[in-house]
């Protein structure tokens, strides 16, 4: 293999390391974001059923 093409195989490799940790690094974001939604949707029905608990408690007064 020449020097050239060593330097090629090189670059690529080092091109598709980084493609790969930004790819990681993306994804971990996104279950990030994700996980702030899911965890926003169970405050707002928590809520919700305390709410409702409530309601329930003042019905049988």
């Amino acid at each position: 293999m020449s020097d050239s093409q060593q330097d090629e195989q090189q670059a690529l490799e080092k091109y598709l390391e980084e493609k790969a940790k930004e790819e990681q690094e993306s994804q971990q974001q996104q279950e990030t974001e994700s996980l702030s939604e899911y965890e926003a949707c169970v405050l707002r029905e928590s809520a919700r059923v305390k709410e409702l608990i409530d309601e329930a408690w003042e019905g049988l007064d």
